[in-house]
Formats: structure tokens, sequence, C-alpha cells
């Protein structure tokens, strides 16, 4: 906070009711998981992506997946969070695979933005997010997912639910389009893709609450690439809609106050 934030803040903040004050938890771990070598590819690779979530412990979160990318709740009341939410994009070439040959690199970056998630029902949480691009791309990303889970037991819960995947021009273009300029050097043929929707699908865990700190998981999840995705060249030609993910995850979870 500014100095002229503060000179300016009211005494019962300053008494110890910042939206900061109070409980918080932090959730960090990991996933290893194998999935296609890139957006589209027909083979696959072993992959480890970061696990974190930062919020208010007044109410404990009902349910995490692991689709959800790392965030920071400024709303939390426990049947609604919303708040800030990231994600780190990995650069992709013709190092990663030759079918990448003589199409633009993406460089690395990440993805930053919103997210919202809400319990209509005790079993049903419903999760959006809507991210911006940062130097991997210029387009815009919303994820949406909808996971009905169930406790077989108290340290044992099942989950499983759809999800789709909306993408603007500029995130298409960046991952699925040929320039005519690139046609001789890749071998594909020339395609613009427009923006809409980027694939549907669903994905199913099971997770294990290893002690109040420590939670487990095995996922595994189905994707179809829809619209101008899967009439990529690069799709069609050398990758395939279908696209699958199966994998290990491991988080801890860190109780912490502040004033």
């Amino acid at each position: 906070m500014t100095a002229a934030a503060l000179l300016f803040a009211p005494a019962s903040a300053l008494a110890g009711d910042y939206f900061w004050s109070g409980d918080w938890y932090l959730k960090v771990g990991a996933a290893g998981f194998a999935a296609p070598d890139y957006e589209g590819a027909k083979k696959y690779l072993f992959q480890v992506t970061p696990m974190i979530s930062l919020g208010k412990a007044g109410s404990t979160v009902r349910f995490s997946s692991r689709n959800d990318n790392p965030s920071f709740a400024l709303i939390d009341n426990g049947g609604f969070r919303a708040g800030a939410t990231g994600k780190l994009v990995m650069s992709r070439d013709d190092g990663d695979s030759d079918d990448l040959k003589g199409l633009t690199p993406v460089k690395f970056g990440g993805e930053l933005g919103a997210f919202a998630e809400a319990y209509p029902t005790d079993w049903l949480r419903v999760r959006g997010e809507v991210r911006h691009g940062i130097r991997s791309h210029d387009g815009i990303v919303a994820d949406i997912s909808a996971d009905a889970f169930v406790d077989v037991r108290p340290d044992v819960r099942l989950s499983a639910g759809p999800r789709v995947t909306i993408a603007s021009n500029d995130y298409m273009d960046t991952y699925y389009g040929v320039k005519p300029n690139q046609v001789a050097e890749s071998g594909l043929a020339a395609y613009d893709p427009d923006g809409g929707i980027h694939s549907v699908g669903a994905g199913a865990a099971i997770t294990w609450q290893v002690n109040e700190k420590i939670e487990t998981s095995a996922f595994a999840e189905y994707k179809r690439l829809v619209g101008d995705a899967a009439k990529s060249s690069l799709v069609k030609e050398r990758g395939d809609k279908d696209q699958f993910l199966i994998g290990l995850s491991a988080t801890y979870r860190f109780d912490f106050t502040m004033p």
C-alpha cells in the first residue's frame, strides 16, 4: 500500500480491517503428466506444471482441480470465489517437434486475467477463467469447467465434469495459423483461423487427502479440438483432434494469519 493510501485509510482499516487481514491459506504443489507434445500434436511428452492457490481461509475451499491455474482470491465467502489468475506459457518451436518446422516460434511468456467460481450445490463447482496473453501471444483465452464431486470416504474424493475452451483470433493464429510465406519451408497448407470455440472435453480425478496439509490425486483429461483449431493444416496433416492427458499431482497447504 502506498504512503498516500495509508494517510487516507479509515481508522477501522488501520486497526486491522484491511482486505488482507485475517486467516489465509496457500496451497503449492506440482502435477506431472503425459500430454501432447504441443497443442494438436499426435505424439506425447511427459511434462510438469506448478499448482498454486492463495485465498482467505474463512471457509475451507470445497474443491480444487489441477486445471485451475495459479490464483489469488480477492473475494472468498465459501460459496463464491473470484480474483486474479495467471498461467505460464512455454515456448514452442521446431526444436520441440519437427512438425513445427517453418512455423513462427512461440516465445516463453504467460497469461494474466481473472477467475470466478461458484457452488450451485454442495457437490458441484462451476469455474471460469479469462486470460490475456503476454509475450507468447496477443490473444484472449477463456476456460469454462464444471466438476461434480463426491467423497467416497472421508479422505477420498471422486470428481468429473465437462470442459470448454474459447480462444480469440490472435490466439488461434499463433498456435494454428500457417502464413503463405511459411508454406514452402513447413510443407503445410496456408491457413488463417478465426476465433471461437477451441475445444470441448471432459476430465475426471480421484483425490486422496493424506492429512490436513497434503493432498494427492490421479487424473485424466480428454479434449477434442473443434472449429478452426481442428481445421488447421497443422492438426489435419500432422496432428490429432483428439487430445488425451493423464497424470499425478500433489499439493501442500500452508495456513497463516495477516494483521
